[in-house]
């Protein structure tokens, strides 16, 4: 498992000239605006840029693409609920049994998944691998991998942690709970967890 400290893959926000700034928060409130009033498939970059008074060329330099755009949308609910996993209470935060932080952050990550379930569609799909190309990633990646590794000592904590967060991933989750309901698709993936901190289905 990699050694990098769980506190350095926070992402912690780039210093900016202050027009560039404006002009970042100018184009996210407008990406808001418009992925809430029309959804975001149905939402182009081009209108993004016009919706913001900014350059076409200035919106895919900063974000990229549309992918680019989602991500930067979520980065601030994404910190959140990183700094909640670092210094929070527990079980989520410190301080609890690993089985109990893991199915605490199942929870919790699950409701931010479901509150922002588009854009983080988006986010993960827009191009080949774009979701393990996301730096939050690799964070929730590391948090799971510590718990699996203090509840089941010499498993392969880092490829069960793959396997967990692939079942949270938008698309999988998204279809669970449109098939099988929202409560019934968080329960199922909390005893996934569960059998995983067992070492028994």
């Amino acid at each position: 498992m990699e050694s990098i400290p769980l506190e350095l893959l926070t992402g912690r926000p780039v210093q900016e000239r202050a027009d560039a700034a404006r002009n970042r928060e100018k184009v996210l409130a407008a990406a808001a605006r418009l992925f809430a009033e029309k959804g975001v498939e149905a939402v182009s970059m081009d209108a993004v840029a016009a919706e913001a008074g900014v350059g076409k060329g200035t919106l895919f330099r900063r974000f990229g693409d549309k992918a680019g755009l989602a991500a930067a949308l979520l980065d601030a609910r994404e910190r959140d609920l990183q700094q909640r996993i670092l210094s929070g209470p527990p079980p989520l935060g410190p301080g609890a049994p690993p089985a109990e932080r893991l199915a605490a952050f199942v929870r919790a990550y699950l409701g931010y998944l479901f509150a922002h379930l588009d854009l983080v569609r988006m986010s993960e799909t827009a191009s080949p691998g774009a979701r393990y190309r996301i730096g939050a990633y690799r964070f929730w990646h590391r948090h799971v991998a510590i718990l699996l590794a203090e509840a089941r000592p010499g498993v392969d904590a880092d490829a069960l942690a793959h396997a967990l967060l692939a079942a949270v991933a938008a698309e999988p989750a998204g279809t669970l709970a449109a098939e099988c309901g929202r409560e019934r698709a968080e329960a199922a993936v909390e005893e996934l967890a569960a059998a995983l901190t067992r070492g028994h289905a």
